[in-house]
């Protein structure tokens, strides 16, 4: 894999994040604040602002992660998660006048799968699923060692199927201490590692809506491993156990027992996963 002086970039809600990868190495992590309630030019500008400071003549590519869906033949990005102004943006076009790069853009759940892939537990795998479990339950989807986006990068949004009276993300993610219990999911972890019964009970609760929520995907798509990222990972010894219990009512038993699920310990995924859109994309071709 040649990933040599390319740059990922991981655009958040408040923060864009970006490195220089070589190799098999992150080097160079620059982040910058962003006004999200800023208009589409002064938030191109901060990115532009993070940018400046990673390119240089030797870097050939350009990948950026966005919360958003993505038209990735044109690089346009649409209706960005906590950027008002971002309702249609013509990213690619953008940053490919200002560095004479090749640019690749796709959905940050995408990048986050695509990270693990290359770089972290998904390392020699055939089909993976990258799935974010944090204030919200997003996923990106590799088959056959290639990332299946969709067309506009919102492949795998499973979070958003519908489940009891709502969807799977209200009940299956950060969301739900929130929605279910009126309470903050912080909270809740913190009386959790310190013993306390009811909080250890909301993320039993969580883990047996997981559980249902993976069942699902392998109903779709039979993989052979999962890695969960987002914030909500670190308290999987809480949910473990549930949400196991679940995926065990699973009809097609073999593939349960063929099934690895992984915590991800790989730090700047969103990153790498960026940095690798342009390789992964000349495999498929």
């Amino acid at each position: 894999m040649n990933t040599k002086k390319t740059i990922g970039i991981d655009l958040g809600g408040t923060h864009i994040r970006g490195g220089l990868v070589t190799e098999n190495n992150l080097s160079s992590i620059f982040t910058q604040r962003i006004n999200p309630q800023g208009s589409v030019e002064e938030v191109v500008e901060e990115l532009f602002a993070l940018a400046d400071r990673l390119v240089n003549h030797s870097v050939q590519a350009i990948g950026i992660g966005v919360p958003g869906l993505v038209d990735t033949e044109h690089g346009i990005v649409y209706d960005v998660v906590n950027i008002p102004s971002w309702k249609q943006v013509s990213l690619g076009q953008l940053l490919q006048d200002r560095y004479k790069l090749p640019v690749y853009i796709n959905n940050d759940a995408n990048c986050f799968a695509l990270g693990e892939f290359y770089f972290g537990k998904g390392r020699g795998y055939n089909s993976m699923i990258g799935l974010t479990v944090g204030t919200g339950l997003g996923s990106g989807i590799v088959l056959n060692k290639k990332l299946y986006a969709g067309k506009y990068g919102g492949a795998g949004e499973f979070g958003m199927i519908d489940y009891l009276d709502r969807y799977y993300e209200y009940y299956a993610s950060g969301q739900f201490f929130k929605n279910v219990y009126q309470t903050d999911g912080e909270i809740v972890f913190k009386k959790a590692k310190d013993g306390d019964e009811m909080a250890i009970k909301m993320y039993e609760e969580m883990g047996t809506h997981l559980g249902n929520a993976i069942k699902t995907i392998l109903y779709a798509l039979d993989v052979e491993l999962i890695i969960l990222g987002g914030s909500v990972r670190h308290a999987f010894p809480y949910f473990s156990k549930t949400m196991w219990q679940q995926i065990q009512t699973f009809v097609f038993q073999r593939a349960v027992e063929n099934l690895k699920i992984e915590i991800s310990e790989l730090e700047n995924s969103g990153i790498l996963g960026a940095a690798v859109l342009h390789y992964d994309l000349q495999r498929e071709n």
